[in-house]
């Protein structure tokens, strides 16, 4: 890394996880299934066959990890509540003892001087507002505005930051799109019109969170990349600017500028999604900030088969393309087209095959894609984007979704038999990284 490459004094820097990932505990004190505990139920859908209901035990280790948290020197942590941990069915009565997990995570987030930074959904609806048709049913967008308001009301001054959601393409795309993710529908006029509720959703929730009068920051969690066509080809660039408008844009314009975009609903035609009077005013709330998730670029050849991605600087565990210029491109391309709040990079990092050798854990590629990746954040800063904090991702290894226990992004080792927490290279060099950037 560039040294020269100091951050602003108050920079944020944190480590990020969510609910389903890592807190197990999926029957423990009242807690309700989720969309995930019943997708984990069919082996076929899970690559190893597993599922999420112990993962990381967070659930009853979240106190050694949240040690291991304070230790790395971060600001801040970025973790998802388990909606059906709180609410049951997702509608109805609450569950005190599920909020009094969360209620004492925040307590020793706050002994440790960790800054808490909450997202509500993460991916894991309640199963019961599933039965009721899921995010395809509009109601669901205001049973999560009511959910939102009663998170706020209760923590909103104990909590930095409060997203509505995270990565909603891929709730609507992974999930009803083509069914890798739960639900597990694959249909793509469902998935538009969820992408819509979506929104909608995030919009009624900005305005029941302001009206619990929370002190926390609010806003919206969105995984992007740049579009980048495969040649000069007409094909290959009408390609890249149809899929950036059908994934960055799509979200971005109705929150920016209350409406979606033009040729990505001419694409859609007559499955574009059902929109009533009043929407588009609704999902255009200010937000606070904007969190941004950068893991790679799409990559566009209308040929058959497609090119693939040069991948000159190689892939990670997922078959990623690392392509850290991207991150640099697709912020100042956001800060050109759209008048944003502040960002946060909130994910960013890679999957590694990581073993434990002689009681160490050495993942040189992990860092040095940390570094590249820190230095494109830089450089994106240095053209006038308002970044202000970044989180990597992941505190530790985890339930990697339809990938099961086979990906490890965790910068903290999980041996999965026994729970024992090791910390990688890239843990033990990003406290030090950190220790750096505070003595300058």
């Amino acid at each position: 890394m560039n040294q020269s490459n100091h951050y602003p004094a108050d920079f944020t820097w944190g480590v990020a996880t969510s609910a389903f990932q890592i807190e197990g505990g999926a029957n423990a004190d009242g807690k309700g299934p989720s969309i995930w505990d019943t997708f984990c139920l069919n082996p076929n859908n899970i690559k190893d066959q597993s599922d999420g209901t112990v993962a990381c035990d967070h659930y009853n280790r979240y106190r050694e990890d949240v040690g291991l948290i304070s230790s790395l020197g971060v600001d801040a942590y970025r973790f998802s509540m388990a909606w059906a941990r709180v609410q049951p069915s997702g509608k109805g009565a609450w569950n005190e003892a599920g909020f009094g997990f969360y209620d004492r995570l925040l307590d020793e987030l706050a002994a440790k001087d960790v800054k808490a930074h909450l997202t509500l959904y993460h991916w894991d609806l309640p199963q019961g507002l599933q039965d009721d048709g899921g995010w395809l049913n509009r109601d669901t967008a205001h049973r999560f505005a009511d959910y939102a308001h009663e998170v706020a009301r209760r923590f909103g001054n104990r909590i930095d930051a409060i997203a509505t959601h995270n990565e909603p393409w891929c709730s609507a795309n992974l999930g009803y799109g083509n069914a890798q993710f739960a639900p597990g529908v694959a249909d793509a006029r469902q998935a538009i019109q969820v992408s819509h509720h979506l929104l909608l959703s995030h919009g009624l929730a900005m305005t029941s969170m302001r009206a619990a009068a929370s002190s926390a920051q609010l806003g919206i969690v969105l995984n992007q990349w740049t579009a980048d066509p495969a040649t000069g080809s007409e094909l290959d660039r009408a390609m890249a600017e149809l899929e950036y408008a059908r994934s960055v844009q799509w979200f971005m314009d109705p929150i920016f500028k209350g409406r979606y975009p033009e040729l990505a609903l001419r694409a859609h035609g007559e499955n574009a999604p059902v929109v009533h009077d009043g929407d588009m005013a609704a999902i255009a709330q200010p937000i606070d900030f904007l969190g941004v998730n950068y893991y790679f670029r799409s990559f566009c050849s209308a040929e058959t088969p497609p090119r693939t991605p040069p991948g000159k600087l190689g892939f990670t565990d997922m078959g990623w393309e690392i392509y850290p210029q991207g991150l640099t491109e697709l912020l100042v391309k956001l800060n050109a087209e759209y008048m944003l709040p502040p960002i946060y990079i909130t994910e960013n990092g890679m999957a590694n095959p990581d073993a434990v050798s002689d009681g160490k854990v050495s993942d040189p590629a992990r860092i040095a894609y940390v570094q590249m990746h820190l230095d494109a954040l830089k450089a994106a800063m240095e053209q006038g984007v308002d970044v202000r904090g970044y989180f990597l991702w992941s505190l530790l290894d985890n339930f990697e979704w339809n990938s099961g226990y086979a990906k490890r992004f965790g910068i903290v080792h999980v041996d999965y038999e026994t729970q024992a927490r090791t910390l990688k290279d890239s843990a033990i060099w990003y406290r030090d990284f950190l220790s750096a950037q505070r003595q300058r």
